[in-house]
């Protein structure tokens, strides 16, 4: 058997073994008391208002009411995280407090991790993976360095999924919209062996037209097409054993992304701007065009004169388990994940009816991880947390572009046609990395008094990684050179923090945080082996102090939180025009400065109304960083608007035997860059955000149905701008305009 057989045969036997186990999950958040959201921040069930960071909790119903579909839908609705993504069906690109990364490719790791029941999602691929039957999200904010599973910079986002129950329940729900949008979603668990094994089963099948059209053929684009499914089985041999096991298939077969084209080659004298691009009051005029002469004269966002509709499928499998087993005064828990997931993305990147340039993004990603944790049990004074962590992650890369195939001229001397200095030929780089992570973790919280309590924790991690690459050219015939290197990197990180309590409904807290993350190789398109790499480490050192507080017989929260960051390496993705060529350069930026504060506010005036409202101050700026020779010092960091807020509405009346419901959601953000060079036409203004719901619950809250809006005032949504003005043209992606429609459900 090979070195990987043996790794994922052995996970077969753990998996297996387990089942045969119970579980108690401390993965998973407790039933809440009395309306409190519980969280397990700290790998342990808690009232949200205890723990001394800085999280938000959705819970399983809110996102279902606000129609949070996949991580993506989460932007916006949390202080301090903006996500956006320059694909249909994969790879979010998260920012927390403004630390985040641009790389879209796949072998570099987010600087947030997404964890589902304990496990970390290692594969961008899967991270947009469908939302639904879930429990609750939680969103850590600030670097995650002692208890999670890889170390990140930026934050955590935790996925719950619904456990199965010990009384039989079911769940439906239909939604129709706009754009012929039908989502339909369900789950239905039951106890198969009482006080010994439950189990459930959930699905979602999800489809629409899309919102782009294609002016050539009338197409809609950018379309939803996927189905997902799981089943849980929750198992209690005994007081002391739990076992959670949780097995997911998915499947995304949307179209590929369509974006809108911004023409930038001016044609007359009067079109030309400072950057000697087009000044953007030319960009529709006709006097713009592309590398190829194609001027997009529409003014409308959510069209393109498309030259072929490409599909984004995107398949996933997963396996994960948890098993806790209680020793009395400690409980051993055991943490096993698998992974599988696969990508081929067949894209009309340049967005117009001549052909500039196509993508075919091709990658599978296997991981395998196992965790084992030791924590105390109960509320002493002493409580703690050691563990291990291990994980072995296998990448094939695949991709491939087609630039400029109309300009190939073969010859007898280059029967290929590819122009290396031009740019012009149809490139590749397949790649293979195996990644072996290692860490050894601990923390404790100890009660120095009845409301002081001192936290201390540390992490050693090392990522052992092997990368090999090839560049080639004319369908692998021009080999352009190849790259093979092996290298761990090994850091330290750790937490310390202070907490008083006031009392149980106020507290206070000041922590240090150090975050890293993992050094690497560059896995995207790169021109030079140099470009590869290794990059180092990037690390955070964050200083935090926060207040919980709950006033009136807990009807009102007022929690607030100040930060500052020393970040340094950290790892920068820019694109730079090298002659005709647009090059992506993955490189450490020397350092920095990050700080601001949050304030978060929730209110219960009357019965039956829930008020929330948010607001982050942020400033990130770059400190002494010089790339290719171009200074970008004092610039702000990508996606790290100076302000953002968010507001909500909810509220219920009960009426005879049924109840009138009804929410609104407000979010907004200032202006932010997509960009490293902060250029103007890289940006995107201010803008604010309204969704909206109402609805009537009826025969004991067991039906609802519901009409909703996305989106109130059709505001545009920019989610991201990727440069490529060797080639003449800017690829601005825009998400959903507004959408409305109607909601049924039904749960017994």
């Amino acid at each position: 058997m090979t070195r990987h057989g043996n790794r994922y045969g052995m996970l077969a036997i753990a998996l297996a073994g387990s089942t045969g186990a119970r579980a108690q999950t401390t993965d998973q958040p407790a039933a809440p008391a009395d309306g409190e959201i519980v969280v397990t921040a700290q790998r342990r069930s808690e009232r949200l208002q205890d723990v001394p960071i800085a999280v938000t909790a959705i819970t399983g119903d809110d996102l279902r009411e606000r129609r949070i579909a996949d991580v993506l839908d989460l932007s916006g609705r949390v202080p301090g995280l903006q996500i956006r993504s320059a694909d249909n069906g994969a790879n979010p690109r998260i920012f927390i407090r403004g630390v985040g990364l641009n790389d879209f490719n796949p072998a570099t790791a987010s600087a947030v991790g997404i964890y589902v029941n304990g496990v970390y999602v290692a594969s961008t691929l899967a991270q947009r993976d469908a939302f639904f039957d879930l429990g609750q999200v939680e969103v850590l904010r600030g670097p995650q360095g002692t208890l999670y599973g890889r170390n990140t910079t930026g934050g955590a986002i935790n996925v719950t999924t619904r456990k199965p129950g010990d009384t039989p329940e079911g769940d439906l729900s239909l939604d129709y919209g706009r754009f012929d949008a039908v989502t339909l979603q369900g789950g239905m668990s039951a106890p198969v062996v009482p006080d010994l094994l439950a189990v459930r089963v959930a699905g979602l099948y999800q489809r629409d037209d899309g919102y782009m059209r294609n002016t050539l053929t009338g197409d809609r684009g950018n379309n939803v097409d996927r189905w997902a499914v799981r089943s849980s089985a929750h198992v209690t041999p005994s007081s002391t054993i739990t076992d959670d096991l949780t097995v997911n298939a998915s499947r995304s077969t949307g179209g590929s992304l369509q974006a809108y084209s911004r023409s930038l080659i001016p044609q007359t004298a009067a079109a030309t701007g400072a950057d000697s691009l087009c000044a953007p009051a030319f960009y529709t005029s006709g006097q713009c065009t592309n590398i190829l002469g194609y001027a997009n004269t529409s003014r409308n966002l959510y069209e393109g004169a498309y030259r072929f509709e490409g599909r984004d499928r995107v398949s996933l499998y997963g396996v994960g388990n948890t098993l806790s087993v209680d020793l009395g005064t400690v409980s051993l828990i055991a943490v096993t994940g698998f992974q599988h997931a696969t990508r081929n993305d067949q894209e009309d990147t340049d967005a117009s009816p001549v052909p500039v340039v196509v993508a075919a993004y091709i990658t599978r990603q296997d991981t395998v991880s196992q965790e084992l944790r030791l924590q105390s049990n109960g509320h002493g004074r002493l409580r703690y947390v050691a563990g291990l962590y291990y994980a072995h992650d296998l990448i094939r890369n695949a991709s491939s572009l087609d630039v400029l195939p109309g300009l190939r001229s073969p010859t007898a001397d280059n029967p290929s046609g590819v122009d290396l200095t031009a740019g012009i030929g149809d490139f590749a780089w397949p790649s293979r990395q195996a990644t072996d992570s290692y860490a050894a973790f601990g923390q404790l919280d100890y009660d120095l008094t009845p409301r002081l309590t001192l936290t201390g924790g540390l992490r050693y991690s090392a990522d052992r990684k092997d990368f090999t690459y090839r560049a080639s050219a004319a369908g692998g015939s021009i080999t352009l050179f190849t790259f093979a290197d092996a290298k761990t990197f090994g850091a330290w990180s750790g937490r310390a923090g202070l907490q008083y309590r006031f009392s149980d409904a106020a507290n206070v807290y000041a922590s240090y945080n150090r975050g890293t993350k993992s050094g690497g190789f560059f896995s995207g398109f790169a021109q030079d082996p140099s470009l590869i790499g290794p990059y180092k480490d990037e690390t955070v050192d964050a200083y935090e102090v926060g207040a919980k507080t709950q006033w009136l017989d807990r009807r009102l929260g007022l929690n607030l939180s100040a930060f500052y960051y020393d970040y340094r390496d950290l790892q920068v993705y820019t694109s730079v025009v090298q002659g005709l060529i647009t090059t992506q350069l993955f490189t450490n930026a020397s350092a920095a400065r990050i700080y601001g504060a949050e304030i978060e506010l929730t209110a219960r005036p009357i019965d039956g109304l829930n008020l929330a409202a948010s607001t982050s101050l942020l400033d990130a700026t770059y400190r002494n960083f010089i790339s290719q020779g171009a200074d970008y010092s004092g610039n702000r960091l990508p996606s790290a608007p100076r302000v953002s807020a968010q507001a909500s509405a909810d509220y219920r009346k009960p009426i005879g035997s049924g109840a009138l419901v009804a929410r609104a959601d407000l979010s907004y953000r200032s202006r932010v860059f997509f960009d490293t060079s902060n250029a103007a036409r890289l940006g995107d203004r201010a803008r604010a955000f309204v969704d909206g719901r109402i609805g009537w619950q009826f025969a004991g809250d067991r039906y609802e149905a519901a009409l909703w809006v996305r989106n109130l005032f059709d505001v545009p949504v920019i989610s991201d701008i990727t440069p490529l003005p060797a080639l003449g043209f800017d690829a601005i992606v825009v998400g959903r305009p507004r959408t409305w429609g109607l909601s049924l459900r039904a749960h017994y």
